[in-house]
């Protein structure tokens, strides 16, 4: 009696203890395939032409590794184990991680809507908000005041034109001198005094200790609404630009097909390298895609010293369709005008 009583307790406590394990969190992070998403009801453009077919983003799954979700990935092909210094700086918060995301969300947007309503002759306008705040160093006197996320829009009283007019500003002072900083934090301007300090790695130079970006919005004739508050990153800039610029303009460019991609898109219509390039393609599939545009990026010299096995994203995204056996067809683009010539070279799908 007393043994089965032991192997009863035994047993309950393997079971408590394996249970357990899947909130153990690891140094790594989990990607996989994640979701393709039509864009038309994300993005409305102000009186906008319909499409018969679909611009589609595409997106990669990510979570914390726990101890089963490590050995699953590891034994799938497509998904990948990846350590955290590899995803964020390791001074990085995830608050901060998270701000940076969404600042690269809302300057593809920006990036998007430039290029579209260039090549489709449409006014549009950018304007200078701020300076945007991604990260506050720990230990530097901006610690004390500032947060992730926070628009600086005035220092001692005056409003620069660019981040980078703030930076000369602060490089000409020395520690010890004091700013008086305007910031916006949510919809509330507040005003702080700040000492700067030296930097722990370059005593010789003084700041406050934030790392920041220029802070823009973007005005259009006719206007463009994008619901993109779930969605970080900047990937989805070259099938925002196509959902935009085929919203203006009276051609439908989808001639009825299901079309996904990815890729950055530059104020210049360039289109730039991504991560996860092969979830992207196993999502794409899944949601019934039949083209997909996939970033045909040119692999440096030095990228290929430092990474030997490094592929572009095109030659990634035809190696993951071929695993897949997919029938959609991949489609190399280095920039927006060769998928909307791909696009007007299609014939109308029956």
């Amino acid at each position: 009696m007393k043994h089965r009583k032991f192997r009863r307790r035994a047993l309950i406590a393997a079971v408590l203890a394996l249970a357990l394990l899947s909130f153990v969190p690891l140094p790594y992070y989990i990607e996989m395939p994640g979701s393709a998403l039509q864009l038309a009801p994300l993005i409305k453009v102000k009186g906008g032409y319909p499409e018969k077919g679909k611009f589609m983003l595409t997106t990669v799954r990510m979570g914390r590794a726990n101890p089963y979700t490590y050995i699953w990935a590891k034994l799938r092909k497509h998904e990948d184990v990846v350590p955290v210094d590899e995803i964020m700086d390791k001074n990085e918060t995830d608050e901060e991680f998270n701000v940076y995301q969404l600042y690269l969300m809302e300057n593809s947007k920006h990036n998007a809507i430039q290029v579209a309503f260039t090549k489709a002759k449409k006014p549009f306008r950018s304007h200078y908000k701020g300076i945007y705040v991604l990260n506050v160093y720990d230990g530097m006197p901006a610690a004390k005041v500032l947060k992730a996320g926070d628009r600086i829009t005035k220092v001692d009283g005056h409003a620069y034109k660019s981040s980078k007019a703030f930076t000369n500003f602060v490089a000409k002072k020395k520690a010890g001198d004091q700013i008086t900083v305007t910031y916006v934090r949510g919809k509330k301007t507040k005003t702080a005094e700040i000492v700067l300090a030296k930097f722990k790695e370059n005593h010789n130079k003084a700041g406050i200790g934030i790392s920041l970006v220029d802070d823009r919005s973007i005005t259009s004739d006719p206007s463009v609404k994008m619901d993109t508050e779930k969605i970080g990153g900047p990937s989805a800039g070259l099938m925002f630009t196509l959902e935009i610029y085929n919203q203006l303009t009276k051609e439908d460019i989808t001639k009825g097909y299901k079309i996904a991609g990815t890729g950055e898109i530059s104020t210049d219509g360039k289109v730039g390298r991504i991560g996860g390039i092969d979830k992207k393609v196993i999502a794409a599939d899944k949601a019934g895609a039949e083209i997909f545009f996939a970033p045909d990026d040119t692999i440096t010299p030095e990228m290929k010293k430092a990474d030997p096995g490094i592929k572009s994203n095109y030659e990634e995204a035809k190696a993951a369709a071929k695993d897949i056996g997919t029938k959609m067809k991949i489609v190399p683009v280095k920039t927006f005008d060769d998928a909307l010539d791909y696009l007007n070279g299609l014939k109308k799908k029956k």
